[in-house]
């Protein structure tokens, strides 16, 4: 059976206590004590009674731990005895102060005023009851101002404790909260390049289609012309590796990532371009007053217009054309990707992952977006984004 270390160490303490006590009560009898000029009135021989008493007065330390209170009244009952009866208290004083101290140290501070007041009140007790007198009121003085220190020592040390648990609570609930927001912005930070590549991969793979089957169509009739598109086809999966090794490249734990800047709005005249080459005529409007945007708010805009080009190249049909349009305004960026194809008859089929990532892009920062057919035909995608003296309401992410 384990023994718990505490324990052990209290009952080892008790049993030292304890034969001191008897070795000193023994040894020093009234005779002995009255040869050295102390004054013995009243003080009564060593003898088995006595012997037993200091015993019991010191045992309760070896439990100390587990029941403060209830030792230290069985202690103090003994002592009071010993004090009523005459007998010497050898080493019980020191007993009843450790057993006080505990209660301080150890309860409330309700139950470690009912101690300090028991110990006081069995003390009294004890004088008033007690054949041996003192010598004068100081000595009950100095009794009384050691009671107190001793508990004020134990209530110091519970309060100590408590401070140090408290700051333990608090580190772990803080190592907790930061283990979940290290959590939660993995995984936003997972969402981000799921929504990137997305984006990236379905742009230029849409591109890439379309100029794979424009080259087949042209490769008997006219080489040149499908070399250009092949030509084409092999400059967009460079620019998608490119992309996509920026995107993904801060994951790698074995390498450094060649990392270069985000598009954005000012990139849109080569992805137009990109588009033309793709076999979808569009135009690029600029409105207003360009300025320094957010780096959030640029990517999104990107973003939108490669997102709303790809559904016109995939799902406008032929012959289709496509016109984005981008205002500046003081306090709203509005970016619009308009084309002329199908309208409502191809609305289930531009729907998708890309535009429930765009509309999460435009919803992070504060903006408003709207998808859906022309009331004269053809699609329409619309954002505008809300900006206080040229940057976004919402922070970045």
């Amino acid at each position: 059976m384990r023994i718990d270390r505490t324990t052990l160490h209290d009952s080892v303490f008790a049993g030292v206590v304890a034969a001191a006590s008897v070795a000193l009560f023994v040894l020093y009898s009234p005779e002995r004590l009255q040869s050295e000029g102390l004054p013995v009135d009243g003080m009564r021989a060593p003898d088995p009674l006595g012997g037993v008493l200091l015993v019991l007065a010191c045992v309760p330390v070896a439990v100390r731990r587990r029941w403060p209170l209830a030792a230290m009244c069985a202690g103090l009952v003994p002592e009071t005895l010993l004090t009523v009866l005459g007998y010497g208290t050898g080493m019980s004083e020191l007993a009843s102060l450790v057993l006080l101290y505990t209660v301080a140290s150890y309860r409330g501070l309700a139950v470690a005023l009912g101690g300090l007041l028991i110990s006081l009140v069995t003390y009294a007790l004890g004088v008033l009851a007690g054949p041996v007198r003192a010598a004068s009121w100081s000595e009950h003085v100095v009794v009384a101002v050691v009671l107190v220190a001793v508990w004020g020592a134990g209530r110091s040390l519970r309060l100590r404790r408590a401070y140090l648990d408290e700051l333990k609570d608090r580190a772990e609930r803080l190592e907790r909260a930061h283990a979940a927001d290290t959590r939660a912005a993995r995984a936003e930070e997972r969402s981000r390049i799921a929504r990137e590549l997305h984006d990236v991969v379905a742009h230029h793979v849409s591109v890439m289609t379309v100029q794979a089957a424009a080259a087949r169509r042209v490769l008997a009739s006219d080489p040149e012309l499908a070399r250009e598109a092949l030509s084409a086809i092999e400059h967009t999966g460079r620019m998608a590796m490119t992309e996509m090794r920026n995107i993904v490249g801060v994951l790698r734990t074995d390498a450094r990532a060649e990392l270069g800047p985000q598009p954005g709005v000012q990139d849109l005249p080569g992805l137009v371009e990109q588009m033309r080459e793709a076999g979808l005529p569009t135009r690029l409007l600029e409105e207003g007053e360009p300025r320094p945007l957010p780096a959030g708010v640029d990517l999104a805009a990107y973003r939108l217009v490669q997102e709303g080009l790809t559904n016109s190249l995939r799902h406008a049909g032929p012959g289709a054309k496509a016109v984005v349009t981008v205002r500046h305004d003081p306090h709203e960026l509005d970016v619009r990707v308009e084309d002329d194809g199908l309208g409502a008859a191809g609305l289930s089929s531009r729907s998708g992952h890309g535009l429930v990532g765009i509309r999460e892009r435009v919803a992070l920062y504060g903006g408003i977006l709207s998808i859906g057919p022309l009331p004269g035909g053809g699609f329409e995608v619309r954002a505008k984004f809300p900006l206080k003296d040229g940057q976004s309401l919402a922070p970045p992410a």
